[in-house]
């Protein structure tokens, strides 16, 4: 007697949603697929790959949807069910007291801040690192994205209510925090030597992040959003341009453009193209010869046998990567981080003289006043002024 057939499963919403994460591949971080589809309801995943096809830019759309995994993962800790849509005042004033409050409340009465349960349960998730209560700007900015996600589902929340702002004044000014430096150090041309040197192996690891740091260096010192989410379609061969651009003697050199469509400094309309000159070209195309990718991200994970994983590098990994190279050059990594890369695009222009707006055209910085404080400080060192008693 034959086997009668089993009925077919119902599809695993998680699976399901992963799935249709997965085809957003080219905008949010594959590596956090499993985690958003199992955080992530049908109606939010409905909203970011409609917010994808209205054009929002990857890097937005990159930070909406994480500020959506943890505030899922925070109101199911919180209040033991998925985010209500739209958000009742009162979930908006236990957000802001659960991450803004002062420490020395906290000494004196546990429950003051968040839960116990709330912040093990978010760091077991690995969506809480910071001790003590969150920054300002970063609960400004998860609210924020709370309420363009509540706009884009066509509903009206909470946002604007007078006890909302009053609370978040109150609780920025009660729970007081250090403004600090993205990066303490700045990654300058002799500092990238020393991670040149760590990188001047030929292993595959090597080569990957030879190309990585110089292309993020070079490039104007781009975001480690920006590095992590770049993708072979965005590279633009060009003719080779002479190594001194006023001697038509001198050597000619590979050039690369990178289309890197919409950053945190750009508009709608703009597009964003950085330009790759000499060297750190070079190190690109090694990169992408050895890795044989043909489509898709080019800076990828290797697992431990060598194997180039088909997913990009989060922007963490990026972080991860330059802090690991600093330790192998004998710097401390606790004082270098990705921005670095940024910040040390500007100081070597700077020290090279290279003119403000020109090295602004390559690091799209929005605001002179921010850029040219890097000048300034190369200015003062190299100055006399601060050489009247030597």
């Amino acid at each position: 007697m034959p086997e009668p057939k089993a009925l077919p499963s119902p599809v695993d919403p998680v699976l399901r949603r992963a799935e249709e994460i997965d085809a957003l591949d080219a905008i949010l971080p594959f590596a956090r697929r499993d985690q958003l589809a199992a955080l992530l309801t049908d109606d939010d995943v409905a909203t970011l790959k409609h917010l994808a096809q209205q054009g929002m830019g990857g890097n937005t759309l990159r930070a909406l949807a994480s500020d959506l995994g943890y505030l899922e993962a925070w109101c199911a800790l919180a209040i033991g069910s998925p985010l209500p849509w739209p958000a009742p005042e009162s979930l908006l004033l236990k957000f802001v007291a659960h991450h803004l409050w002062d420490p020395v409340e906290r000494a004196e009465d546990p429950n003051h801040g968040m839960p116990v349960e709330v912040e093990t349960g978010l760091r077991a998730e690995g969506f809480l690192r910071v001790n003590g209560p969150h920054a300002p700007d970063t609960v400004r900015r998860r609210l924020t994205s709370w309420s363009i996600l509540t706009r884009w589902r066509g509903l009206t929340g909470a946002f604007s209510a007078p006890s909302l702002k009053t609370a978040l004044r109150l609780a920025v000014r009660a729970a007081p925090r250090q403004s600090r430096r993205k990066s303490k150090k700045a990654v300058t041309g002799d500092v990238l030597a020393k991670l040149m040197v760590t990188c001047a192996g030929d292993r595959l690891v090597d080569v990957r992040d030879r190309a990585l740091l110089l292309t993020a260096f070079a490039s104007g010192g781009r975001r480690r959003s920006e590095i992590a989410s770049l993708r072979i379609e965005d590279l633009i061969d060009e003719e080779p341009v002479h190594a001194d651009p006023q001697n038509s003697a001198s050597p000619l050199l590979p050039c690369l453009t990178l289309n890197l469509g919409r950053t945190k400094t750009t508009n709608v309309e703009d597009k964003a193209h950085a330009v790759l000159i000499g060297r750190p070209v070079g190190a690109l195309k090694r990169w992408i010869q050895e890795a044989k990718i043909e489509a898709g991200p080019i800076f990828r994970r290797i697992d431990q046998w060598g194997n180039v994983d088909r997913r990009a590098l989060t922007p963490q990994s990026v972080n991860f990567i330059l802090k690991a190279r600093c330790r192998k050059a004998g710097l401390d990594p606790e004082i270098f981080s990705a921005h670095g890369l940024r910040s040390g695009y500007l100081t070597e222009a700077a020290n090279r003289g290279i003119p403000l707006q020109e090295a602004m055209q390559q690091s799209f910085h929005k605001s002179v006043a921010q850029a040219a404080s890097y000048y300034n400080n190369a200015e003062r060192k190299n100055g006399r002024a601060a050489r009247l008693v030597i």
